[in-house]
């Protein structure tokens, strides 16, 4: 890796022992994937990864009072991950005690740590840090130290930035220093597809399964997607975007999707079309029929497979504004339908605190309330980390707790039917 002059005595000690060792920890990063060098960060915020106060991570601890004790502070200001526990949440006694006496008893000391070292404030915690009410939302061509997998590939590919998927603790180290090495999805070559995709469905694909089967089937790879527009229309309205979040979610976290094209829609795709496909690229068609094989293949993870779910989460990644209105309407539709006032299941719809300030602020806000599902800043998937919790019957549509947890992937109509009580709470 070539380094600058500035950047080599950085390296060898300029600006004390604790940035010499942040470098170094970048350029051997760099070096285990083929960078040429360190380029400068240019987003306005980063986002970190690493949001939870677990006690057995004390060696995170002590690397941020080194980072807070030298001065070595983040060259941005951040947003984090989710925050692991909201007591608006259902959960036992005994659940509680595991978040709160075992499992998370060092959140608010490591919060503390975060605040030293450039959180932008005490909420800014959401795996959707590029919603609007959150305020880090990166522009096209922005380098960032991202490590969150869902935001990285909505901030590469909806966005238009340029993130490799950078590990926790890694995305610390990027911002403290103000760059990161360059390989990967930060050049124009690593941004090129090796799979087309070309999606023959008879109807509008769920996102999350579409994601999934994609995710599962080009792995690390870019693919370049044909037939998504014919569903999306060809403008990143609110609509689009709110689909391509879930939708690219879980083609990180079923597969390692860092970015996507969808021609005529994404914004290199409609810069630059076929061009960005490699020659040789392999093709991959869904039709129904795949969706539902790939659907089908999911592992049922409970000991009694057919028992009654007794918790649903909906927001991994967090929903959005629109998501929380048009879901409101929905439940009151399916409710109605149903010939009940209230959801049949404990549900939890998650979104970043931000969000869930500007959705108090319209109607739809105590609609909700008044149907029983509870609104919350949580992180199901830290949630789900807890032993008991995981025990638990817990049914999802987001394809990433699925893939993670315990959980149980149903479709988002599957999901009313169920909490409904219009499905029989199977």
């Amino acid at each position: 890796m070539q380094l600058t002059k500035e950047q080599q005595e950085i390296l060898g000690g300029s600006q004390g022992e604790v940035m010499a060792k942040v470098y170094k920890t970048l350029v051997m990063y760099g070096d285990a994937f083929g960078a040429d060098k360190l380029v400068p960060i240019t987003s306005k915020y980063n986002h970190l990864v690493t949001s939870f106060g677990l006690k057995m991570i004390g060696p995170v601890y002590e690397l941020m009072n080194k980072l807070i004790e030298a001065g070595a502070l983040s060259t941005q200001k951040f947003s984090m991950d989710p925050r692991p526990i909201d007591s608006k949440v259902p959960a036992n006694f005994l659940q509680n005690l595991i978040f709160k006496k075992f499992m998370y008893s060092k959140q608010d000391f490591y919060e503390g740590q975060l605040e030293q070292l450039g959180l932008m404030d005490k909420d800014a915690f959401t795996c959707a840090c590029y919603m609007d009410e959150v305020g880090n939302k990166p522009a096209r061509g922005d380098i960032l130290s991202w490590a969150e997998s869902s935001a990285v590939v909505y901030a590469n590919s909806v966005l238009g930035a340029r993130c490799n998927r950078n590990s926790g603790i890694i995305d610390i180290m990027g911002s403290v220093a103000g760059v990161v090495p360059n390989f990967g999805l930060l050049t124009d070559e690593g941004r090129r597809a090796d799979w087309i995709v070309k999606i023959e469905t008879t109807k509008k694909p769920e996102a999350q399964l579409l994601g999934s089967a994609i995710g599962m089937k080009v792995m690390d790879a870019v693919p370049y997607i044909y037939g998504l527009d014919k569903w999306l229309g060809e403008e990143l309205d609110d609509a689009a975007c709110t689909y391509l979040k879930d939708f690219g979610a879980a083609t990180a976290s079923n597969g390692a999707v860092g970015l996507y094209h969808v021609d005529g829609l994404t914004p290199e795709a409609k810069d630059f079309g076929t061009s960005l496909i490699n020659e040789g690229a392999e093709v991959y068609v869904i039709d129904d029929a795949e969706l539902e094989r790939v659907k089908a293949s999911y592992p049922v993870m409970w000991k009694n497979p057919d028992a009654k779910p007794k918790l649903c989460f909906m927001g991994c990644p967090h929903m959005s504004l629109e998501q929380l209105k048009s879901w409101t309407d929905r439940v009151e539709a399916a409710l109605a339908e149903a010939g009940n006032s209230k959801v049949q299941i404990p549900t939890v719809f998650t979104a970043a605190p931000a969000v869930l300030r500007e959705f108090e602020k319209t109607d739809y806000a105590e609609r909700l309330k008044r149907t029983g599902v509870i609104t919350s800043y949580i992180c199901p998937l830290m949630y789900m980390n807890n032993p008991l919790s995981a025990k638990m019957p817990v049914i999802t549509s987001s394809n990433k707790l699925r893939t993670y947890t315990t959980a149980k992937y149903y479709t988002d109509d599957e999901i009313l039917a169920a909490i409904s009580g219009k499905g029989g709470n199977k």
